[in-house]
C-alpha cells in the first residue's frame, strides 16, 4: 500500500524549494541564513564581540553556517545539542583558467570535486553556479539556472563496447564540458559571468563556481512517494536541521540547541569552513565566554553535549542486494536511519544509540539501522571528526538514499519530514 498519504506534503515541498534555490554551498548557506532570520534569529558578526542576550543567533562564513539558540536562563556551563550536516555537494568545478576548447568547440575546463559519479554528468544540461570576489573583497552570489554547458557523452557507433565492457571515463580528457562554438577566448566565461550577474567584469578577482544540474526535484513513481533531486547528500540534512531548530527554538529548550552546517565535507573537511577546522569550537567557547563562562564552564558543557551527525546512507539497492549487509536493508519511507561502524567511519556507540532511540520514540518516527557489507569499505561523515575534536559525544545518523553522489540523487518522499520530526525531538529535549 502507498505510503503517500503519511508524509507531511508541505516540508517535503518546501524542501524541494531549498534545493533548487541552493546549488552551490554559498546559495545553501544564504537560503539557511534567510529561513533563521525570518524566524528571529539574528546573523553575528566573527569580527565583532559578542553579547550574553538570550535569542537565536548565527554566524556564516563561506559554505558554513552555524546557528544556535541561547534559552533565558542559560548559564555559561548550559551544555549544547548539536545537528551537523554539510553543504558541498560532488561536482565539476570551474578552473582557474576556464576558457578552453578543440576543433571549433568552446569549452569550460573544470575540476572533479569529491567522489563524483561522472556518468551521472553526462549528457545533462547544466547551469552555472557559485560565488565572485571582486577587488575590493565583496563576495557576490552567482547563478545562471539555465541550460548552459553539457559533457556530451560518445556516440556507441564511436565505443562499440560501452554497454558489453563497460564505460571507462578520463576525468582529464573526457569531463570538459561545452558551451558553444568557436574559438576559445581568455576571460570569456568571467565576462559572460559579470554579464548574467550585472556586475563590473574588470573588477572580478576571484571565483568559486561550479556546475549544477538545472533539473528540478521531483516527486516519482506511481503513487508519488519517491523524492527525486539534486545535492540531497546533503542539503536534505541541512534543511531538515533547520527546520528543527526553529523549532527547538519556539519550544524553549532547556539547553542550548545547534545547527553546524559546513563545507568541504565531501574532500574530507580540512578548511576554515569544514569540520575539522575551528569554526565550530570557537563559536561555541565564545558562546559560553559571551555568557561570563571559563575554561571551566566551557569544559562542563561540552562535556554534556551531544552531536547528531546527520548524513545521507545506503538504502538496500534492488539490482545489487549482494553489495550490503544481508541483516541491515534499510528501505525509504522506512525512517531515517542510525550509522554504525565498529572501526570508527561512523561515531555511533551504545550510548549514542539510545540517545538516537530516545529521540525517536519521543516523535513517534521509526527508524532503521545501517551497517556495511564487511567486504565493502565503509564511507565516513563529520561525525568522527567532531567527536576526536571537541570531546563530544556524536552518532551517525540521516536518511536512506540510492545514487549517492549521483547529479540527481533518489530518496523516500516521507524520509526528510521523518528526519526533521526526529532532530526537532532531539533538539527540543
Amino acid at each position: 500500500m502507498s505510503s503517500a498519504h503519511r508524509f507531511d506534503r508541505g516540508h517535503t515541498d518546501d524542501l524541494m524549494s531549498f534545493l533548487a534555490a541552493s546549488p552551490s554551498p554559498y546559495h545553501a548557506v544564504a537560503s539557511t541564513a534567510e529561513r533563521l532570520e525570518k524566524a528571529g534569529f539574528r546573523r553575528v558578526a566573527e569580527t565583532d564581540a559578542w553579547d550574553a542576550t538570550a535569542g537565536g543567533k548565527f554566524v556564516t562564513r563561506g559554505g558554513a553556517i552555524i546557528a544556535w539558540y541561547v534559552p533565558e536562563g542559560a548559564t555559561p556551563s548550559t551544555p549544547f545539542r548539536i545537528v551537523g550536516a554539510h553543504t558541498d555537494s560532488p561536482n565539476l568545478r570551474v578552473k582557474p583558467v576556464p576558457d578552453t576548447g578543440a576543433l571549433g568547440w568552446r569549452q569550460v575546463a573544470v575540476e572533479i570535486y569529491g567522489g563524483t559519479l561522472l556518468n551521472t554528468w553526462l549528457d545533462r544540461d547544466l547551469g552555472l553556479s557559485g560565488r565572485v570576489t571582486l577587488r575590493d573583497g565583496s563576495d557576490h552570489l552567482v547563478n545562471v539556472d539555465r541550460p548552459l554547458l553539457r559533457v556530451p557523452q560518445l556516440a556507441i557507433h564511436l565505443d562499440r563496447g560501452v554497454n558489453s565492457e563497460g564505460l571507462k571515463l578520463d576525468a582529464q580528457r573526457h569531463m570538459t564540458p561545452l558551451w558553444g562554438l568557436g574559438e576559445a577566448r581568455e576571460g570569456d566565461l568571467v565576462r559572460f559571468v559579470a554579464q548574467e550577474s550585472d556586475l563590473p567584469a574588470e573588477e572580478i578577482a576571484g571565483w568559486d563556481l561550479m556546475t549544477h544540474s538545472v533539473e528540478p526535484p521531483a516527486y516519482l513513481g506511481r503513487d508519488r512517494e519517491l523524492l527525486a533531486g539534486p545535492r540531497m547528500d546533503n542539503l536534505l540534512s541541512v534543511h531538515a536541521a533547520t527546520a528543527a531548530l526553529i523549532a527547538a527554538a519556539a519550544a524553549g529548550p532547556g539547553h542550548i540547541p545547534v545547527l553546524a552546517a559546513f563545507d568541504h565535507e565531501e574532500n574530507g573537511s580540512q578548511s576554515d569552513t569544514g569540520a575539522e577546522g575551528p569554526l565550530l569550537g570557537t563559536v561555541l567557547e565564545r558562546s559560553v565566554l559571551a555568557r561570563g563562562g571559563t575554561y571551566e564552564d566551557r569544559a562542563r558543557a561540552l562535556a554534556a553535549s551531544v552531536c547528531l551527525s546527520s548524513d545521507t546512507g545506503h538504502a538496500v539497492h534492488p539490482n545489487y542486494p549482494e553489495r550490503h549487509d544481508p541483516g541491515h536493508h534499510p528501505v525509504p519511507n522506512g525512517g531515517p536511519i542510525l550509522k554504525v561502524n565498529v572501526n570508527q567511519r561512523y561515531a555511533t556507540d551504545g550510548r549514542g544509540r539510545a540517545v538516537w532511540a530516545s529521540a525517536c520514540e519521543r516523535a513517534g518516527v521509526p527508524w532503521q539501522t545501517f551497517v556495511s557489507n564487511n567486504s565493502m569499505p565503509c564511507g565516513t561523515t563529520i561525525g568522527p571528526i567532531t567527536a576526536a575534536r571537541h570531546g563530544i559525544t556524536t552518532v551517525d545518523i540521516g536518511v536512506a538514499c540510492l545514487s549517492m553522489h549521483s547529479a540527481r540523487e533518489l530518496c523516500g518522499a516521507d524520509d526528510p519530514y521523518l528526519l526533521a520530526s526526529a532532530l526537532a525531538a532531539f533538539l527540543e529535549d
